[in-house]
């Protein structure tokens, strides 16, 4: 193998050069060669800082100077030398590394001192200082293309795409990086390929094309563990990228899991940029504390590595976190001030119009009116370019800005401008859990509104931004899904593999392997839908209040809204919006907390009469003080009207059956106002009544038959109850009742799940649907929870059913025993059969049981709610 090629190789497949080299190192020696045999030495330490670590690294890179100077050829020591420097870097000692490329470029010539140059300036640019690295790389690419030297052009290009990429300027980081992909593939570089993917990924990123971004990283990872590479950059983009989606807990995760790599592999220079955004994701997730330890480390780092860019940063996260734990001084605010000009000059503009944002409101609560419009106007002025959440940062600046000067009208229209600026941003993702998650950056803005109708005591206005800022992922019109075959295998494996799973258990065996499995499948399902993008599809706007009341005819809309811990109900009744304030959030909360306690006690069959009772004189309790105080103050409203409810915070799992005045009224629920009406407008599909049963559930056959025979249909039951067999059914159907185990995943709410005959029907499944069911009862207990989060924004089962269609939904938002149901279902059945409305036909089944039959099953009952828009089973 000739000396080209070995260095080619260690740019391609490291671990394949490793072990080929040694033949060449024997042949070289035999030989008397010793400029091969340093070459070979070269080569090897370039593979050996992704197999084995900088320190392996160095040692054969050393050995290669040694061998070069032997054989007195200084130019080639000085070769190995530049590619010491960088292991150097990578070590953490970037002051050594520029002393050694120091030294070597004495001795180097033409294309030698090219790669030099190219060299020092991907040091700099490590280092932060990126005007400096681009100059040097816009100097040398000259005469790596007049010499031929593509290895290393390709090099340069991904280094320099990555500058064009801090700068913002992402046409020009694309054009690098799509050139230097193609060399890659021209020259058979896997690794460097891999390196580019990472680089496209992160560019994308920056600019806020997080579905390429994504797609740009898996195929990194994918190449980097075929090649046995570390991974430790990958994980730390990962976490910058997830961050920027609002998906914290995971970025957090991501960079906890950089630290490790980087600690192990001593690769120091990318520890501290992993501590940051582990720093980062703490402030996002209130841990303030830990955010400080972990931003002072970074900036220790930072500093003995002469990063000063860097070290700024960190210290303002150091900052931040003081200011979120109550360290308001002057002097911390003064600091604070000085480090948003320090960040700016350092390259981070999003990072400076923080920092003026957090003083500038700090400014406004202390009445420092003109000390804040000065950093108002500031941080403003980058409302016209840059990344989404950049953009929309500063009109929230501008909106400020305007308030303070007495323009409300102003403010008002930058804040809907910098929604607008999120929401179109947020309908490119295609994934449900990005686009709820991102809808936490809007919580401020929506509330900054909020706050601004509370003020001016219009009731209207503030209906208007209470659903502003509530369930608005949902409100994006789903994307027709395509036929995926990547996506229906890997969700049948991990149905293969649930399955499987309970079949051990079942058997008193271990399934800890499998249980390892499923794992990954649930993150490979996740990752790869996150890659799926989606274009030209705009957001729904909130309903007015004219058209609201229009389509409310008779009934009464309430819709809950908390701000500043105090709980407000708005009421549209007869074309009239009312506002008032019903009282502190945390008693409600406390109340809410004690209704699914009690009724899962009442629902037990084997409590003691003195546990019954308990929970007899706690449910009654708490449901007088709950409708005290939510529907006390609206009572001339509510009349004997039918309700329409928008819950908020604890009130979106409340058993509302059980309060007095919800009590055998048609009552319906809805995330928000605007959903609400979308889904009274939806088309009735005209397909069939379906029923299916799942497994290991007792009497869900003989449910899902008696519910089939009621409507003269037939049931899928037992093992023809498949889950591709129920979509398939439940494809546009007029009713779908599902008789089976729910299953809601609190920490990734898309595995939410109903148990068929071959494993979990999820979220990821009902995603497939072309046509939602018309309605769809759930009749397992728990299966109309979701997970909440920021601005009410809803994950779960039937908040995937309401978003792709629905126009009512029936489920339990109470974990209580399955088995209690039954008669409840069946008389629910009996009433939509004869004509009564989803919601009419649940109030009359739950006062029948109520009436009729045990406390269990009368606890059973009371967790079912209707969600969506009341209709009949003929769609009138």
């Amino acid at each position: 193998m000739d000396a080209t090629e070995l260095l080619r190789l260690a740019e391609a497949d490291p671990a394949r050069l490793a072990s080929l080299v040694t033949e060449t190192v024997s042949r070289a020696r035999a030989e008397g060669d010793l400029v091969l045999e340093s070459t070979a030495e070269r080569a090897l330490g370039a593979a050996m800082l992704y197999l084995d670590g900088p320190d392996s690294a160095m040692r054969h890179l050393r050995a290669a100077m040694r061998l070069a100077e032997r054989a007195g050829s200084a130019e080639l020591a000085a070769e190995a030398r530049i590619r010491l420097a960088l292991v150097m870097n990578v070590r953490g000692r970037p002051r050594r590394a520029m002393r050694e490329i120091e030294a070597a470029m004495g001795d180097l010539r033409g294309a030698g001192r090219a790669r030099g140059e190219a060299q020092r300036a991907a040091i700099m640019a490590q280092l932060g200082h990126h005007d400096e690295a681009f100059a040097g790389f816009r100097a040398v690419m000259p005469v790596l293309r007049r010499d031929g030297d593509r290895v290393w052009l390709q090099r340069v290009l991904s280094n320099r795409g990555v500058i064009h990429g801090y700068r913002n300027e992402f046409g020009a980081a694309e054009a690098d990086l799509r050139e230097a992909e193609r060399l890659c593939q021209l020259l058979d570089l896997t690794l460097s390929l891999g390196f580019v993917q990472q680089n496209l990924g992160w560019v994308n990123a920056m600019r806020g094309d997080v579905p390429e971004a994504l797609h740009y990283l898996s195929l990194a990872e994918r190449c980097f563990r075929r090649l046995g590479a570390p991974l430790g950059e990958l994980f730390t983009d990962r976490s910058q990228l997830l961050l920027s989606v609002g998906l914290v807990s995971e970025a957090g995760e991501a960079a906890e899991e950089a630290v490790r790599l980087f600690e192990r592999e001593h690769r120091q220079l990318g520890l501290p940029e992993a501590r940051l955004l582990l720093a980062r994701a703490a402030v996002m997730q209130g841990d303030d504390a830990r955010a400080r330890l972990e931003a002072q480390s970074a900036e220790r780092e930072f500093a003995r590595q002469n990063r000063a860019g860097w070290a700024t940063l960190a210290h303002f996260v150091v900052l931040r976190s003081s200011v979120n734990r109550g360290q308001r001084s002057p002097a911390t605010l003064h600091a604070l001030e000085r480090c948003a000009a320090a960040l700016l000059d350092a390259g981070w503009p999003a990072a400076a119009l923080e920092a003026r944002l957090l003083v500038a409101q700090d400014a406004l609560e202390r009445g420092w009116s003109d000390r804040a419009c000065v950093l108002l106007g500031e941080a403003a002025r980058a409302r016209r370019r840059g990344p989404a959440l950049t953009r929309a940062r500063a009109w929230h600046a501008a909106a400020l800005l305007r308030l303070t000067q007495g323009n409300r009208r102003g403010a008002r229209s930058a804040i809907r401008t910098a929604l607008r600026v999120l929401d179109e941003h947020r309908a490119t993702f295609g994934a449900t859990d990005l686009r709820a998650h991102f809808s936490e950056y809007r919580v401020d803005l929506a509330e900054l509104g909020l706050r601004m109708a509370f003020e001016e005591g219009s009731a209207a206005r503030v209906l208007s931004w209470a659903e502003q800022g509530r369930a608005s992922h949902l409100l994006i019109p789903p994307a027709r899904p395509p036929d995926d075959p990547r996506l229906a295998d890997a969700l049948a494996e991990l149905r293969a593999t649930v399955r499987r799973i309970q079949a051990r258990r079942a058997a008193g065996q271990g399934a800890g392997r499998l249980l390892h499995r499923q794992i990954t499948l649930e993150e490979d399902i996740r990752d790869y839908c996150r890659q799926s993008s989606v274009s030209s599809l705009e957001p729904t706007e909130p309903v007015p209040a004219d058209r609201l009341a229009q389509a409310l005819g008779d009934a009464v809309l309430v819709e809950f809204v908390s701000l500043d811990g105090r709980l407000h109900a708005i009421t549209v009744v007869d074309g009239r919006v009312r506002l008032r304030s019903l009282g502190a959030l945390s008693p409600i909360t406390d109340l809410v907390e004690r209704v699914p306690f009690a009724l899962h006690r009442l629902a037990r069959r084997h409590a003691s009469p003195d546990s019954r009772a308990a929970a007899v004189a706690m449910l009654r309790h708490a449901a007088a003080e709950l409708d005290a105080i939510l529907f006390g103050p609206l009572a001339a409203d509510l009349a004997d009207r039918p309700l329409v409810l928008v819950p908020t915070g604890p009130l979106q799992s409340l058993a509302w059956s059980v309060l007095p005045s919800c009590a055998g009224r048609p009552l319906s629920l809805s995330p928000s106002a605007t959903l609400w009406h979308l889904a009274g407008r939806r088309r009735s599909p005209e397909g069939p009544v379906v029923a299916a049963a799942g497994p290991a559930l007792s009497g869900a056959r003989s449910e899902a038959e008696a519910v089939a025979g009621i409507h003269s249909a037939s049931a899928l039951v037992e093992s023809a109850a498949t889950v591709e067999a129920v979509i398939k059914a439940v494809d546009g159907a007029r009713l779908a009742h599902l008789a089976a185990h729910g299953h809601l995943h609190p920490t990734n709410p898309l595995f939410s799940s109903l148990r068929f005959a071959d494993g979990p029907l999820t979220v990821y499944d009902l995603e497939q649907l072309r046509n939602s069911p018309q309605i769809v009862i759930l009749a397992a207990c728990d299966s109309g929870r979701s997970v909440i989060r920021a601005g009410d924004e809803l994950l779960g089962l039937s908040a995937s059913l309401l978003a792709r269609g629905a126009r009512n939904i029936i489920a339990s938002v109470v974990p209580i025993p399955d088995t209690e149901t039954a008669t409840l279902m069946i008389t629910l059945h009996e009433f939509l059969a004869t004509g009564h409305s989803a919601a009419e036909a649940l109030a009359r089944a739950q006062r029948q049981v109520a009436a009729e039959d045990t406390q269990a099953m009368a606890a059973a009952s009371a967790g079912f709610v209707s969600m969506g828009a009341d209709c009949t089973l003929s769609g009138v």
